[in-house]
């Protein structure tokens, strides 16, 4: 009796250990979720002023990215690369929420070039 016990506990640890190989993410799933891969886009500065209108951005970076509530963007470019850029703005970082679902990754690109471009 106790060996079809343990045998059966065997089988389903077993398919258990198969079913969370096929469904846990791989490494490099995970990098992605991470450090998202910002598209090549051609910068398009009226295209990134809308979006960032759009989305009301403004109530938090001010009218001229002046800085309020978020911090100031005038001259972000100089602090970090468009690919940081784009990583912030998909992921979120501190109070600022992610736009993954809200934009596509082409309008995120062309939002952090526009704003790598301000030193």
């Amino acid at each position: 009796m106790q060996k079809w016990i343990m045998s059966g506990v065997l089988t389903i640890a077993v398919v258990m250990a198969i079913v969370l190989m096929f469904t846990l993410p791989g490494k490099e799933q995970v990098a992605e979720e991470e450090k998202p891969t910002m598209p090549e886009v051609t910068m398009d500065a009226a295209a990134a002023e809308s979006t960032i209108k759009a989305q009301g951005c403004i109530s938090c970076h001010g009218d001229q990215l002046q800085g309020a509530v978020g911090p100031n963007l005038q001259k972000i470019g100089s602090q970090l690369s468009a690919e940081e850029i784009y990583t912030i703005i998909t992921k979120g970082k501190g109070g600022m929420p992610s736009f993954k679902d809200k934009l596509k990754a082409e309008e995120i690109a062309n939002v952090a070039q526009w704003l790598a471009e301000k030193k």
